[in-house]
């Protein structure tokens, strides 16, 4: 058991869920994401067979079994000003409304901003 669960361990380690990044030309840095899932299972137990009748032992029977599952969730897309996570599956409108949420949060703020400012050509009132 403990030979199988060091094995499990060496083949889940960090770089399966995220991979080796790959730089193209213009810079742009990918990195793949998977979602990884494993899992370990061991039974046995004794059993009482009297062969000749006079066995002091009883067998023993035992087994485990283990599966690793290695799922690719997208990939990181890395620019120079700009940080994007293209998913495999997924809603992809959802996708581009949270890639434009920060330029509208901006875009946002500066109005807010603007409306607040006391604008020159209006008197300000002193209480």
């Amino acid at each position: 058991m403990k030979t199988a669960m060091q094995s499990i361990k060496e083949m889940v380690d960090v770089n399966t869920v995220v991979g080796d990044a790959v730089e193209t030309n213009d810079g742009t840095v990918i990195i793949p994401i998977s979602q990884v899932a494993c899992g370990f299972a061991a039974g046995g137990g004794e059993y009482d067979v009297h062969a000749n009748g006079n066995s002091s032992e009883l067998p023993f029977a035992g087994g485990s079994g283990a599966g690793v599952s290695v799922k690719p969730v997208g990939f990181l897309v890395v620019r120079m000003n700009d940080v994007r996570l293209l998913s495999t599956n997924g809603n992809p409108l959802a996708e581009r409304m949270v890639d434009l949420a920060p330029q509208v949060m901006d875009k946002i703020e500066a109005i807010m901003q603007k409306r607040s400012r006391p604008h020159d050509d209006q008197p300000q009132r002193v209480l």
